[in-house]
């Protein structure tokens, strides 16, 4: 169990913010799933995946990191052996499978994908002798690590998840010490590679039509809301509307009229930062934006002042994972960057993301309370 020690060093000031920024979650889920009867189940389970989100994360402290680096490559086979499972046997839900079956639950492997691949290239680049000035010849392991599961990941189809991954594992190849000219090098391509998709009309024409229908529908969506607002732009467009109608201080708690009358899709998932946006206002979506930036310091602060390499590594890609999730969704509820499904952490509805969110936390609190610890 905890040692009296390893109490006194938790961040409390983090523990707290989590519970605080869950809370809202809570409410905000309540809020966008009431009905005419009353509070929806979805509102109950909320809480229950919250409250087992806590024990887990309390659970994540009692292990030492270092023990959690050992098991990284088992994590990240599973991790695999999830999503294979998926393409064979997985339910599918809005034109995609990416959920297994337990029973009445349905568990999402991409999830655990994510932080499980955050903390095997932790592990990887932590026990590599090279310990950095990567070149790009040096990266074959990682990069092939990277892409087993995100092909998978392609496959489902989920490019949220896939984005996720991609970016989430760069900033770690980043943080691991990779050489400026390498940098130089992969973006040369990246640009020349995103010249030709756009220039060439073959390729532009194969690679567009790869990409399943309702993809598509959101790129255009994105870069001309207008073309079709009651088709591929509608989800972008209600939620604008609701963030905008919110204005300085909010239409009131379960006031908000595109939440409330249901104008808004996926209210309680992907579009709950626009339900808050709505009712609290700028002042409301500036408190959880400051929450969760103080929560996101606390995260760097941990990845600074570990005591090691893997710690170091294994806190920067978990926030970095986790400022992505905030960036991104906030995106989407704003209309800077496409609709891809990214969960708000902690506070959008959904069991296999309320829970990894909270595992990864733990592992943060994990490598925080430790970082005044001499032995281990």
């Amino acid at each position: 169990m905890l040692s009296q020690r390893r109490f006194d060093n938790l961040p409390w000031g983090m523990v707290f913010l989590v519970f605080i920024i869950s809370c809202i979650g809570i409410a905000a889920v309540y809020s966008a799933t009431y009905t005419s009867r009353g509070p929806s189940s979805l509102f109950t389970k909320q809480i229950i995946w919250v409250f087992i989100g806590l024990i887990v994360m309390f659970l994540a402290l009692i292990p030492d990191y270092h023990t959690v680096g050992r098991y990284a490559y088992v994590l990240y086979a599973i991790s695999l052996v999830l999503l294979l499972l998926v393409m064979i046997m997985g339910k599918t839900g809005m034109g995609a499978q990416r959920w297994l079956a337990i029973g009445p639950f349905a568990f999402q492997p991409s999830e655990l994908a994510k932080l499980s691949l955050t903390l095997a290239l932790a592990r990887y680049f932590a026990e590599d002798p090279k310990q950095g000035d990567y070149e790009l010849k040096d990266l074959a392991v990682p990069i092939v690590m990277v892409l087993v599961p995100l092909m998978l990941v392609l496959k489902q189809p989920d490019l949220g998840t896939a984005i996720m991954l991609f970016l989430t594992s760069s900033i770690i190849v980043i943080l691991a010490g990779i050489r400026l000219r390498s940098v130089m090098i992969v973006l040369t391509v990246g640009i020349a590679i995103a010249s030709l998709v756009f220039l060439v009309s073959p390729v532009r024409h194969k690679i567009w039509s790869s990409l399943k229908p309702y993809q598509q529908n959101r790129i255009k969506a994105f870069i001309d809301p207008g073309s079709d607002p009651l088709g591929s732009g509608y989800h972008a467009n209600q939620s604008k509307i609701a963030v905008g109608s919110g204005q300085i201080t909010g239409r009131g708690y379960r006031k908000g009229t595109q939440s409330q009358m249901a104008f808004l899709p996926e209210r309680h998932t992907d579009f709950i930062f626009a339900v808050i946006s709505e009712e609290t206002g700028l002042v409301g979506s500036s408190i959880l934006l400051l929450l969760y930036l103080l929560l996101l310091l606390i995260g760097v602060d941990a990845s600074k002042n570990a005591k090691d390499r893997l710690g170091v590594l294994m806190a920067g890609g978990i926030v970095a994972m986790l400022s992505l999730y905030v960036f991104i969704n906030m995106g989407m509820a704003v209309g800077i960057v496409p609709v891809v499904g990214v969960p708000l952490p902690l506070v959008s509805y959904g069991g296999t993301s309320i829970i990894t969110t909270f595992l990864s936390l733990g592992i943060l609190l994990n490598i925080q309370s430790r970082r005044f610890m001499l032995f281990y």
